[in-house]
């Protein structure tokens, strides 16, 4: 029997009912216009200025905690707060959070530290403070902004971030995120205190987005740092109206790129940290939608496989229980979080957020392992 010959035309019609999808990385950090682009010329140093207060690491990949020796009001009123504060904010860029106990910290302050950390890390003249979509309608807000509630019960009136009324999955993993994604310029640095908690549960869990990385193949990483994804927060609209309100478009939450009620953004799968020069991934449960340039059954098996990966490599979670007066303070672009939403009872506190830079990947930033290895430092 002859073999069977496959015809030119067989050929093309094939290429033509199939194209080959290109490969296409985010936009290079030159390419982003100014009103969004970190400032900073390079990574910034730790300079140790925060060493000699009684502090430890909570587990060797994520999280720092200090006790009351370090007043957060004391860093903003010393002499040398501009030099202390940044060093705070490399210190939770390079950790991924860092834990406070017994602070005394009022709202005023909370907003103002929020805000230095990001002024003095590099972020963009025109990123100020984070005004959630999902927020009061009050005037001065627009030129004031405050800290933002964060209260169980109003969450389970309005959805929440694990969208309770929706048809989705009620798996406790669905809360993943890090703080509005879904926005053209997501936030930098979150800070929050709980002010009311349950007698029991409501613990916070953060995944460190460096270390994800290393868990997985090289080749594969590079062809994750070729691709985008879309983030997506359009189900705050139906949490909006349940809560009597309706998405703030008529401001700009933050940043002028950060407007309209179209609650998505596209940004790249894996980004570059300014202040360390670390690569991190940008992806996360909660907003993230889809997988751009690839197909809908490969976008599903991509989101699968980076959910699983950063859920399952418990080494790079940290869980911590709050106390009455406790802080946490995280870098939104190379951490998620999410509650424990395993209790009843009222948990409610205040949030300060502020905004940084569109998300980037520069080709030429390193790993968090490779940048370690080459200061000669553990963390």
């Amino acid at each position: 029997m002859a073999p069977i010959a496959i015809s030119e035309t067989q050929t093309q019609t094939a290429a033509t009912a199939h194209p080959v999808l290109k490969l296409r990385g985010p936009a290079p950090p030159e390419a982003i216009p100014e009103v969004g682009r970190n400032t900073l010329p390079g990574p910034l140093k730790y300079n140790g200025l925060l060493e000699d207060y009684p502090h430890f690491e909570v587990t060797p990949s994520i999280g720092r905690e200090y006790g009351k020796e370090l007043q957060l009001t004391d860093l903003l009123a010393a002499e040398n707060a501009d030099d202390l504060i940044q060093d705070l904010a490399v210190l939770i860029s390079r950790r991924g959070v860092c834990f406070f106990r017994e602070q005394e910290c009022s709202q005023d302050n909370m907003m103002k530290l929020a805000r230095r950390l990001g002024e003095l890390t590099g972020r963009p003249k025109a990123s100020n403070m984070c005004i959630h979509p999902v927020s009061e309608y009050t005037p001065e807000l627009v030129n004031t902004p405050k800290t933002q509630v964060i209260s169980a019960d109003r969450q389970r009136k309005g959805g929440g971030i694990n969208r309770r009324y929706e048809d989705v999955s009620r798996w406790a993993n669905v809360a993943w995120h890090s703080d509005v994604s879904f926005e053209k310029v997501p936030s930098d640095y979150s800070m929050l205190k709980v002010n009311v908690l349950p007698p029991s549960g409501g613990d916070t869990h953060w995944v460190n987005c460096y270390d994800i990385l290393d868990r997985m193949s090289p080749s594969f990483l590079a062809y994750l740092e070729t691709l985008t994804c879309q983030h997506n927060a359009q189900f705050f609209h139906a949490e909006a109206e349940k809560l009597g309100l309706k998405v703030r478009d008529d401001i700009e939450r933050g940043n002028p790129l950060n407007k309209g009620d179209v609650l998505t953004a596209s940004h790249p799968v894996v980004r570059t940290n300014p202040v360390t020069g670390w690569k991190a991934l940008f992806v996360n449960r909660g907003f993230s939608h889809r997988i751009e340039g690839v197909t809908k059954d490969e976008s599903d098996m991509i989101m699968k496989y980076i959910n699983d990966i950063s859920m399952m490599n418990f080494d790079c979670q940290v869980r911590f229980r709050w106390e009455k007066g406790s802080i946490a303070i995280w870098d939104n672009r190379s951490t998620w979080h999410s509650a424990t939403f395993d209790y009843e009872e009222e948990r409610a506190g205040e949030r300060a957020s502020s905004l940084g830079e569109v998300p980037y990947f520069d080709p030429n930033s390193i790993s968090k392992s490779e940048g370690l290895k080459q200061e000669g430092n553990k963390w």
